[in-house]
């Protein structure tokens, strides 16, 4: 029987041990699904409802799955609408492959029907390989080199493929002059930095009295170093977003997020270090680190393109975080100096749960989004894997959920853009099916996509071996994020025609399509609720009625911020007295009895 160029495509996806490819279907690749027919739909083809759903899908799957994702799309508007999820997948540093139709090569040119010069056009997203195969020789090569830029850079990379060429017979590369044999499969190195430099960062470490560790998702892989590291040094531990499920959040020395959605003992403990160890992580927020003369500062990163490149680092260490710890562990010293500081960060984690607790308990109307998600904390299984949307949600997420056991969570953290939260989820079902999946997401977002992608759902939720994905929407009718935003950096008041979302019927319409749901309109039914959709046999969606009026308040909250956010009401803010009220209650609970001498303001 006759290999097509189609045929070869999935046979090699297939000996990369590629087992799903996340698509929808187009005339620019229907060659390639004839192949999958042929192949026994092998790898699988999982239908999103839509190409930027089938690349969000793909990060997700990739991000929970430590493997390459693979989505696939037709030409023209096709590969069009993967960009947005492929950024996604470029910024966060994750391994994605996109496999794109093109029209037939006597076309090109012609200004023809669909036709977009995909390569000038993925030359940004895919900027590590991008190559469109003309001739079947280019196979395997293309494909190989596909796979292995993608695992070996975490990044994204393109194989354009026209229609025509998707026809022809398969020939392999011959032993000729201007071809290009290829081979499977890639070994990683871990590269430890020179024992200089390792004694060098050892030193600025040992001399300090006041540290900070800051880990990202890089650090994921050196889980017992860090906390090894953390424990001989007394330090506290603050997580970048994308890093949050690199260690326990129970640890007494963790200090949670940082950032804009971060925790006060985070801000604080990069406010009053005299020395910051940063691993795997290239967080961009300066403002949320060390003062620029304060504190001394050694970066581990196994990307020498990422090194040294948010703070003035005495010491840039370029190597596997795993092997780098463990060369400089045993050149690290303890000291009684750091006991008070220690001391110091466990007071203030203490007491920073306790606020968490008392927002939460803050009553609204008609719930507190904060109690939603607070009250979910204490309920999650140990397996669980968390998604989060952009906006509003993804402050509760980063401050209310405390990662356990075997946890995992992510979030679109760099282009933090809306909608990957339920495609995430559905990514992570893929890679895990046996371990139940939580999406927070906002009502924006929810209705930008989420609610096409619970089709989705119920089109594959049977296959999984555990069938729960919970959606939780928090349904406040106000793009929230952005209306605080707007508030607190422009000083402008809410926009209703730009802000203002329509109430639907989320639940209903999960139901209505064959899966399961409950609106949750009080704050007594949050943990029933709660319990009933961890109980459920099938998807179940929980449209939870939230007060927009709940400041996602940062945890410095400025001068500047303030003062823009009186300039909002006094220049008509629909929710005036709303803000007023939810804000002071929520912002007081820092200040009740109990709240530890803070130091510098």
């Amino acid at each position: 029987m006759t290999v097509k160029v189609s045929d070869y495509v999935l046979q090699r996806l297939r000996e990369w041990d590629v087992e799903h490819v996340f698509s929808y279907p187009g005339d620019g690749i229907n060659e390639l699904l004839a192949a999958w027919e042929r192949a026994d739909n092998d790898p699988v083809f999982i239908q999103a409802r839509h190409e930027e759903m089938a690349a969000f899908e793909a990060v997700g799957y990739a991000k929970f799955s430590g493997k390459v994702g693979v989505c696939a799309a037709t030409s023209g508007p096709g590969g069009v609408h993967l960009l947005n999820g492929l950024y996604d997948a470029k910024l966060d540093h994750v391994p994605v492959v996109a496999i794109v139709g093109q029209t037939n090569r006597t076309a090109m040119g012609g200004s023809y029907q669909q036709e977009i010069d995909l390569v000038n056009l993925y030359k940004d997203v895919a900027s590590e390989f991008c190559e469109m195969v003309t001739v079947p020789e280019q196979l395997p090569n293309v494909i190989d080199r596909a796979m292995r830029t993608s695992l070996a850079r975490g990044t994204v990379t393109a194989i354009i493929i026209p229609a025509d060429v998707q026809e022809l017979e398969y020939s392999p590369p011959t032993h000729d002059f201007k071809m290009v044999p290829s081979s499977l499969g890639i070994s990683f190195p871990r590269p430890i930095p020179k024992s200089s430099d390792i004694a060098h960062a050892a030193q600025v470490l040992n001399e300090g009295e006041k540290i900070a560790i800051l880990v990202g998702q890089g650090a994921a892989g050196a889980k017992e170093e860090v906390k090894k590291v953390a424990e001989l040094l007394d330090a506290g531990v603050a997580k970048a977003l994308l890093g949050k499920d690199v260690l326990p959040d129970d640890l007494p020395y963790m200090t949670g997020s940082i950032g804009l959605l971060g925790t006060r003992p985070s801000y604080e403990l990069m406010r009053d270090c005299d020395t910051l160890l940063m691993v795997g992580s290239s967080f961009p927020y300066t403002q949320f680190m060390p003062p620029l003369d304060q504190a001394r500062a050694v970066q581990i990163d196994i990307d020498p393109y990422m090194i040294g490149l948010r703070y003035p680092f005495e010491v840039n260490l370029v190597g596997d975080a795993k092997e780098t710890l463990t060369a400089l562990l045993p050149q690290l010293k303890r000291s009684k100096k750091r006991k008070s500081w220690r001391k110091k960060i466990e007071k203030d984690n203490g007491h920073w749960w306790k606020v968490m607790q008392r927002r939460a308990k803050v009553t609204a109307d008609p719930i507190n989004p904060e109690y939603v998600v607070h009250a979910l904390d204490s309920l999650l299984p140990e397996d669980v894997i968390l998604t989060s949307d952009s906006g509003s949600a993804a402050n509760w997420y980063a401050r209310h959920l405390r990662i356990r056991g075997n946890m995992r969570g992510s979030l679109s953290g760099t282009l933090a853009t809306m909608g990957p939260g339920v495609p995430y989820a559905i990514g992570a079902k893929f890679a895990h099916p046996d371990r139940p999946v939580i999406a927070l997401v906002g009502d924006g977002a929810m209705q930008m996509n989420g609610m096409a992608e619970l089709i989705t759902m119920f089109k594959y939720w049977e296959r999984w071996e555990d069938p729960r994905l919970i959606v939780a929407v928090l349904n406040n009718q106000d793009l929230n994020q952005v209306t605080w935003e707007m508030r607190a950096m422009n000083g402008a008041p809410q926009f209703l025609p730009s802000q203002s979302l329509p109430d639907i019927p989320y639940a209903d319409f999960a139901k209505l399509i064959g899966l399961d749901g409950a609106r949750v309109e009080k704050a007594g039914d949050v943990k029933s609720s709660w319990h009933r959709a961890l109980g459920a046999d099938r998807p179940f969606v929980l449209d939870f009625c939230t007060d927009p009026d709940v400041p996602p308040i940062p945890p410095h909250a400025s001068l500047e911020q303030i003062e823009s956010m009186t300039s909002a009401i006094l220049h008509g803010d629909s929710a005036s007295l709303g803000i007023l009220r939810e804000g002071t209650k929520g912002k007081m609970q820092e200040f009740l009895p109990g709240r530890a001498s803070r130091g510098k303001s």
